[in-house]
């Protein structure tokens, strides 16, 4: 399949070449009027090509949905994410469709034979006004709607009893820590990163001893972060080098880590790991994500949530991910009994 499509790319350039050189006028060619057979050939070559656009995104919609995220949503906030995204890309393909089809009909209906000529007005101002004001209005709409979804999704003034987690950003891994018992975060700076202090927390800040780095002791960080089901987790996000990106699509999450700034996001996890791996939705995408893997000779993987980079941070950049454990609250607060403060780590 790749090799025919490179073909195609081959012979377009080839041909896209010679039309450019004819156009030049460096060919020996007197007469380069088309002939009503070439306006002819164009206009069948423009219904292929929409034939061949719609087979192409046809494809993308149903081929290749099974290595696409499960349609379950991991958080109680990335349903409106998930409705507003299927709004706006439905409105896109439905107006894509059409106007696709407008396009390459009427070149085709016009060609140029027979001294065929397409209907010519200067200006419409009734045209005008129909193509600016029903745009206008869906465009807001979908604008205010996503507003209101921003608005809904990243404000946590109203959460009980939140968890707060920092998740620190650097070439080309993820550190992170939980507030304490105090349910507040000590400062930290890039400063005072200095031998197993990875993560620059000042520790003259009372409220840093009782916080719980992620880490197995000896300065060894952990591949998993935990998060409890059902409770808000506010997440304070910084970087130590250059721009990363905290990017969870599960719970369809995403914000900058900026260096030199704290950004924050917050959800709510709704569907624990285990209850994600029971999803037929899920099963059937990683079996057919395993065929895939196994014709490559790769080892068969089962479902996790991930923390991935979602910006291109540097060579490495593929490699920056943490994998998320979401369990029952309870579950978690015995997880998260078992690790060490900083008091008692140093």
């Amino acid at each position: 399949m790749k090799a025919l499509f490179f073909i195609i790319i081959f012979v377009v350039l080839i041909v896209a070449s010679w039309q450019f050189v004819k156009l030049l006028g460096l060919t020996k060619v007197d007469d380069q009027t088309a002939t009503e057979k070439e306006n002819n050939i164009n206009g069948w070559l423009m219904l292929g090509l929409m034939a061949f656009i719609y087979g192409l995104m046809l494809n993308s919609l149903i081929g290749h949905k099974d290595v696409l995220l499960p349609q379950l949503s991991a958080s109680a906030e990335g349903h409106h994410i998930d409705v507003l995204f299927k709004l706006t890309m439905g409105l896109i393909l439905v107006v894509q469709f059409i106007i696709q089809f407008i396009l390459f009909f009427f070149t085709f209906k016009y060609r140029g034979i027979h001294n065929r000529k397409a209907y010519f007005f200067a200006d419409s101002h009734k045209l005008e006004t129909i193509w600016t004001v029903i745009p206008t209005i869906v465009l807001s709409g979908l604008i205010i709607y996503g507003l209101w979804t921003w608005n809904h999704v990243m404000d946590s003034s109203d959460a009980e009893n939140p968890l707060i987690v920092e998740l620190y950003a650097k070439q080309f891994q993820w550190e992170a820590r939980y507030a304490g018992a105090d349910n507040e975060l000590g400062n930290a700076n890039v400063r005072f990163i200095e031998g197993l202090n990875t993560m620059g927390v000042d520790f003259s800040d009372k409220n840093a001893s009782d916080d719980v780095p992620l880490t197995v002791g000896e300065g060894k960080f952990v591949k998993e972060l935990h998060l409890p089901k059902d409770r808000k987790v506010i997440f304070k996000l910084r970087s130590q080098d250059v721009l990363h990106s905290a990017y969870m699509p599960h719970f369809r999450a995403q914000m900058n880590c900026v260096p030199g700034m704290v950004t924050e996001m917050a959800f709510t996890p709704s569907v624990t790991t285990a209850e994600m791996r029971l999803d037929k939705d899920t099963q059937a995408k990683f079996k057919h994500i395993n065929v895939l893997r196994k014709e490559k000779g790769e080892e068969e993987v089962e479902f996790d949530y991930l923390l991935l980079c979602n910006k291109i941070c540097g060579s490495s950049h593929y490699n920056m991910q943490l994998k998320i454990v979401v369990d029952e609250e309870p579950d978690f607060n015995k997880w998260l009994a078992t690790q060490k403060t900083f008091a008692q780590t140093k």
